[in-house]
């Protein structure tokens, strides 16, 4: 774990803001890293350093080429983050916007056919996919997850797949049931069957918990929402294949045809993100001997999985005199108590208990935990469940195990 190596917890905590007390709360513990991560010192600062900037790129003047600086080496550290040798790195107004754009492309650039997506998926891709799979006069063809074990496996795709595939989603990793899917098992499985299939990956939940590796893994397209992975609100993440930017897509007259960016950029954004990159640079650094700057990103990946697994079988299993959420009578696990899909989330209900009295119970306490309902977002996961809602506890690497303790002793509270 993190807090394993000496003075390297207090050090991973100093660099967020707002780590241990909500600036309209007070003291608070923050297990809500799923809704929107707490965020870098140096983002904060970023953002407000550039926000008094007037100048734009393109201009003659050095503020102007500072911008393009900025900008350029922005491109340059998400291209790494994602591990991107090729295709093009762009960013647009959230995650959710960016693949609405991937899949409008993918559904309105290829021939007839089938557009591929699941059940487990946050709303964002399915309901892209659905709404440009219409507008294409493509069938939507949504396949049913494991809803027992919170997941999706390649066995559940192949049934679906065929050469008339034209596009395909994956969901990194489920903001509900916290389970990653391997996606690069996945997208083999789809490229046999239809090898220019446009494969598209939602990486929202994912990017915080470790690596990312689009090379590795044959797709076409991935989006991520920078304010899950410490950055801030505003802007959203993407990169776009050369197959998939080789298709008809939304650019202004004269500019490249690789284009995707639509009209002035905010520097600020690519910036922040640069403070993230820069971030798991260090914390690689100190996890590891790499010199390689993708190795060190490579480490912090590591290490943020194992020390987020430490604390979520904690919380399912106890610490010491504490016993476990798992242990309480009736409670229930989505996914199962056991399950290596797990990744630093874990959402579960109480028999009898309303999960936002719970949700309210727990912040009456100084802890922040969110309730998932079965509305538009969570629907697709709880009602299969019989499930009218549920309570999610969302960990990030800066969380410790006496925090853990903390929550623990609160939950057997608010059960008894």
């Amino acid at each position: 774990m993190i807090e394993d190596r000496p003075g390297l917890m207090e050090a991973v905590r100093a660099r967020f803001a707002h780590v241990d007390a909500c600036p309209y709360e007070g003291p608070r513990v923050f297990f809500e890293t799923a809704g929107g991560a707490l965020t870098l010192n140096s983002v904060v600062e970023t953002s407000a350093k550039l926000a008094a900037i007037p100048d734009n790129q393109g201009r003659d003047n050095a503020a102007s080429k500072a911008m393009s600086a900025l900008i350029d080496q922005g491109k340059a550290d998400i291209r790494l983050f994602l591990n991107a040798a090729s295709g093009q790195v762009f960013v647009g107004e959230s995650g959710t916007e960016v693949l609405f754009r991937l899949l409008r492309a993918a559904c309105l650039g290829t021939p007839s056919g089938r557009v591929l997506g699941t059940t487990l998926e946050h709303a964002a891709s399915r309901s892209a996919a659905g709404h440009w799979a219409k507008a294409a006069g493509k069938k939507y063809v949504c396949v049913d997850h494991d809803a027992e074990r919170g997941r999706i496996t390649v066995d559940h795709y192949r049934p679906h797949l065929g050469p008339d595939l034209r596009a395909a989603t994956i969901v990194h990793t489920s903001p509900v049931t916290g389970m990653v899917v391997d996606v690069a098992e996945i997208a083999a499985a789809i490229r046999e069957a239809s090898p220019d299939c446009i494969i598209v990956v939602d990486g929202i939940q994912h990017a915080a918990h470790g690596g990312v590796d689009v090379d590795g893994s044959d797709v076409d397209g991935y989006a991520l929402s920078p304010y899950k992975v410490f950055s801030r609100h505003g802007y959203g993440v993407g990169w776009a294949s050369d197959r998939l930017t080789a298709l008809a897509h939304e650019t202004i007259d004269g500019t490249p045809a690789t284009e995707w960016e639509l009209g002035t950029r905010d520097a600020a954004a690519y910036a922040t993100f640069s403070d993230v990159v820069r971030h798991f640079d260090w914390l690689g650094g100190e996890v590891s001997d790499a010199s390689d700057p993708r190795a060190r990103l490579e480490a912090a990946g590591g290490a943020i999985k194992a020390h987020e697994a430490a604390l979520c079988d904690a919380f399912l299993h106890g610490l010491e005199n504490l016993p476990g959420v798992a242990e309480i009578p009736g409670a229930v696990v989505l996914g199962g108590a056991d399950n290596p899909a797990r990744e630093g989330l874990v959402s579960f209900a109480l028999p009898g208990r309303p999960s936002e009295s719970l949700v309210s119970g727990l912040r009456a306490e100084g802890l922040r935990a969110h309730t998932r309902k079965t509305d538009e977002h969570s629907a697709n996961v709880l009602i299969p469940l019989g499930l009218p809602d549920c309570v999610r506890v969302s960990f990030g690497h800066y969380n410790t195990t006496a925090e853990v303790a903390r929550l623990l002793a609160a939950v057997q509270s608010l059960a008894a």
